[in-house]
């Protein structure tokens, strides 16, 4: 409000815009708050004590006060998009024009803050709101559409086609024919657009509670191709994804998601590698990925052979639970008996990860050299402490002491 303030008081238009916008008028708390003014960058420069350049070539400046950094953007037309993301020149203009170059309707209104509050849609809303682009019929009537023509949209910057499917199913809105028209058109063209920002955006629609409605659309769209780098199997069922409720790690989302579209991609390692390359997964997200395909695999396949100690290791692993929500969405039975089996064994005397009763220093202190089979020694007593044939440190190391002199 106070930068508002100040540029209006020297003579300026500015409005709040954007996503705060949309998400103030959905009644739905903003994460930031962006202004947009007929001020030029070098203007807003003089304007305020503390600026920051991070796109004065795009009349973006960043103002800074009271610890808060606020995105002040220039009104401006964008003009040719060689590299199909930023605009090869731009012109500053009217608030009007900025808000035909904007992506959704839903996301090209203003908020005039100085103004009355006002009851829009029943929500209170500090200002005026400023619409140019019918966003406000869109957003009463849950409408996720481009502004203007939907292929020149998608034409300026090809991941509009995935912020559209976002912002559909984080909303519960409906797609526009005609921008759903477009998209499913051009969706091989989202794979001119960098695996980063492909990756970025499929984040966030994994860790979001209506995943599930997000990639039933990417995949109906035919965006899977291009997102995941293989072919597209067209629209089908997601039991295992649909499963997942409430917070949700990307790695989780991605293997159930995986194992909808083929039960051979818990073949981990391959399914990790291309993974991988095609969202550009970071080490510890492919490491989970790996753990998690490989945990699903282990419980269903391995868990009713083991014995004590294999399922005690299992349920104390940091994947077990993540891989038995996702096991629910596959067998739900077998879930069921993992779940109870991992109950009981955490009832048991020291749970299913008790503290070792001697480690390797210990081993050494009783005169056991390290070598060969060392590992293996400390491992087999661990499994008897686990299964309950040893229960103080003594008899840990007495069995230790049996082993290595049995080699």
């Amino acid at each position: 409000m106070s930068i508002v303030r100040a540029l209006r008081d020297a003579g300026h238009v500015a409005y709040l815009a954007g996503g705060c916008v949309r998400d103030e008028l959905l009644g739905h708390p903003p994460k930031d708050y962006d202004v947009a003014t007929d001020a030029p960058p070098e203007r807003i420069a003089s304007l305020f004590a503390r600026t920051r350049e991070v796109g004065k070539s795009f009349g973006v400046m960043q103002v800074l006060q009271k610890g808060v950094t606020v995105e002040v953007a220039t009104f401006r037309k964008e003009h040719g998009y060689s590299d199909r993301r930023r605009p090869d020149a731009i012109t500053f203009t009217s608030a009007e024009e900025d808000a035909h170059r904007r992506d959704f309707t839903i996301n090209a209104l203003f908020i005039d803050p100085l103004e009355a509050e006002n009851n829009v849609r029943g929500v209170r809303v500090q200002g005026r709101v400023i619409d140019y682009v019918g966003g406000l019929d869109d957003m009463k009537q849950g409408i996720i559409r481009a502004v203007g023509d939907p292929e020149a949209r998608l034409a300026e910057d090809n991941l509009r086609a995935l912020r559209a499917v976002r912002f559909s199913a984080r909303l519960g809105f409906a797609l526009d024919d005609a921008t759903a028209r477009a998209i499913r058109k051009h969706a091989i063209d989202l794979a001119g657009v960098s695996r980063e920002r492909i990756g970025d955006e499929t984040r966030r629609m994994l860790t979001d509670d209506r995943r599930a409605d997000a990639v039933g659309m990417i995949e109906t769209l035919g965006l899977d191709a291009p997102v995941l780098a293989e072919p597209s199997r067209g629209p089908a069922r997601l039991p295992v994804l649909a499963s997942l409720k409430g917070s949700t790690s990307v790695a989780t989302a991605l293997a159930a998601w995986m194992i909808d579209r083929t039960p051979a991609n818990l073949a981990a390692t391959e399914t990790v590698s291309r993974l991988r390359r095609a969202l550009c997964l970071s080490n510890d997200e492919s490491d989970s990925l790996r753990d998690r395909l490989a945990g699903v695999r282990r419980l269903r396949d391995e868990w009713p052979r083991l014995g004590v100690a294999g399922q005690k290791r299992i349920a104390a692993s940091g994947w077990f639970a993540d891989a038995l929500r996702i096991l629910a969405g596959m067998d739900p039975a077998a879930a069921g008996g993992v779940r109870s089996r991992a109950e009981h064994l955490a009832q048991t005397p020291g749970g299913v990860a008790p503290p070792p009763l001697v480690t390797g220093d210990d081993l050494i202190a009783a005169g056991i050299a390290p070598g060969k089979g060392f590992g293996e020694w400390l491992d087999a007593v661990y499994d008897a402490q686990l299964e309950g044939r040893i229960e103080t440190r003594e008899q840990a190391l007495s069995l230790a002491v049996r082993l290595a002199s049995a080699k």
